[in-house]
């Protein structure tokens, strides 16, 4: 069965995942260098909220459309990571002609790319990836630097093109946990990555549905990685809620300087904007 993100396109998940992945881009770009952006898993792009689809699930109504008009101006009080990302998305909707499209990763890292940035964007379903291409295109007006899409397997793409000429990268692994190897196809991926490229930042979308499962995840996942790894999730429910996707984490390997504490501040008011009660933490699984 094909994952089509169109059913959770705009919830939560999304909205925590693309502040977090705008936060680190706009980190890296403190230092004028040109870095590589690899989406591994990049979906189609674009994805209408109004599309029957979207609406089955209604979960943006639980996300973006709690953050209230995404063009209206921003209280003196918002967390600027919060901001950067309504601006963002006032931008890309702009460029498109889609009122209430929500964009994907690709677009929402190509809108806040430079020049000097690159990107590739890697979808392994062909459909998708025609789809991502034809989103591009018609985002073009907003954005810092086109993306290559490639139409292959995310995780051979990663071995692949690491290390990056620029010798700094961001990669997003972002898949949609269809597979029953999918743990095992992250952790060799990852660990492959980290052996040919382990300066680059690598940063992983996680669901979390039991809190001790997914402790017991990550403990799997990070075993042997020598590399700093910072933990940031953010919980709907309270812990082992019987909710199908509880939480939003995101797994981040040698995370830029400060964003540890700026990811404080902004997910504990995210955590708030979105009606969340289960709290938000971040934390370091394995130490420099």
């Amino acid at each position: 069965m094909q994952y089509r993100h169109v059913f959770h396109a705009g919830n939560f998940a999304d909205v925590h995942k693309h502040v977090a992945l705008l936060a680190l881009i706009a980190l890296l770009q403190k230092k004028a260098k040109g870095f590589l952006y690899l989406d591994t898993h990049a979906g189609a792009g674009l994805y209408d909220l109004h599309d029957p689809d979207a609406r089955r699930g209604g979960e943006s109504a639980g996300g973006i459309a709690l953050l209230g008009d995404a063009a209206a101006p921003q209280s003196i009080d918002t967390d600027p990571a919060i901001t950067r990302y309504l601006e963002v998305l006032v931008r890309l909707r702009a460029a498109t002609g889609e009122t209430h499209g929500y964009p994907g990763s690709p677009l929402f890292a190509a809108a806040q790319l430079r020049g000097v940035d690159r990107a590739i964007c890697v979808e392994s379903q062909a459909q998708q990836a025609r789809a991502l291409q034809r989103a591009i295109t018609s985002a073009a007006p907003a954005l810092g630097t086109t993306p290559r899409v490639v139409a292959d397997d995310g995780y051979a793409q990663l071995k692949a093109l690491v290390p990056p000429p620029e010798r700094r990268a961001l990669v997003l692994v972002d898949p949609p946990y269809e597979q029953a190897d999918e743990a095992a196809q992250i952790a060799a991926a990852l660990a492959a990555a980290l052996l040919r490229f382990d300066t680059g930042v690598y940063t992983l979308w996680y669901p979390i549905k039991r809190q001790r499962d997914t402790e017991l995840w990550l403990t799997r996942l990070t075993r042997g990685i020598s590399r700093p790894v910072l933990a940031i999730e953010l919980l709907r429910h309270p812990a082992d809620s019987t909710a199908g996707l509880n939480g939003s984490g995101m797994l981040v390997i040698n995370p830029p300087w400060q964003f540890d504490e700026e990811a404080a501040l902004w997910q504990s008011q995210l955590h708030d904007r979105l009606g969340a009660q289960g709290g938000s933490s971040v934390r370091w699984l394995v130490h420099e």
